[in-house]
């Protein structure tokens, strides 16, 4: 199998910069974002106690190198000299497109990764010329924002979160902290449960009756 190189390309396929070089390294980022809303006072303590609750996924990033040389030590894949590869990639990365009114969104390709995003920052570092000052190597750090579509993120988020009204039919089994710390991730909300659904005893509920799990503030 010959080597796969790294290519960023636009997402219906048409413009395309294949790198000289793969890069050496490449950071992938993924974060979660928590709140500390709906702080719930600690009766025996006295006190309050964030309750980490997840509000959403981060955009992903992607980080890495590319080098680009002039010299002809290296093919070029995208042809030209180094200042017209730079110019290549800018107009893909970018610069912006007056028909999204945004710089583009590109797919980064190479190996198992596929990584859909936009550029979020690009450093270049020159570190070889001609004598008339033409730029013969230079190191292109690059940064990207991961781009999901509206869609996606409803499909990322699902249903599950605890910001959203749940209305759930108890089942024989069941117990009301088991279904708080199953919606909530913690069991000690089933008192403010069973005030909601006006419960007498929280203990003794009978199956089929439908249970309203309010949204956390």
């Amino acid at each position: 199998m010959g080597k796969v190189q790294l290519i960023i390309q636009e997402t219906d396929g048409s413009g395309k910069f294949e790198a000289m070089l793969n890069p050496g390294s490449l950071s992938h980022g993924h974060s979660i974002s928590y709140s500390d809303k709906g702080c719930k006072k600690d009766s025996a303590q006295g006190s309050t106690s964030p309750k980490n609750k997840f509000e959403a996924y981060g955009s992903e990033t992607l980080d890495f190198e590319l080098m680009l040389d002039g010299t002809g030590a290296v093919p070029t894949p995208s042809g030209g000299t180094v200042s017209a590869q730079i110019i290549s990639l800018k107009s893909l990365v970018y610069d912006y497109s007056g028909t999204i009114h945004e710089p583009k969104i590109v797919d980064i390709i190479w190996g198992t990764l596929d990584f859909q995003g936009r550029l979020s920052t690009l450093k270049l570092d020159y570190s070889l010329f001609k004598p008339d000052g033409e730029p013969l190597r230079a190191k292109i750090t690059l940064g990207f924002s991961g781009f999901m579509t509206i869609a996606e993120q409803a499909a990322e988020a699902k249903n599950s979160s605890p910001d959203l009204t749940h209305i759930i039919e108890f089942k024989a089994g069941d117990t009301l902290p088991l279904l708080c710390h199953k919606i909530y991730k913690d069991s000690s909300y089933h008192v403010e449960v069973a005030e909601h659904n006006q419960l007498d005893n929280f203990r003794h509920i009978t199956p089929g009756t439908r249970l309203y799990f309010p949204p956390l503030v």
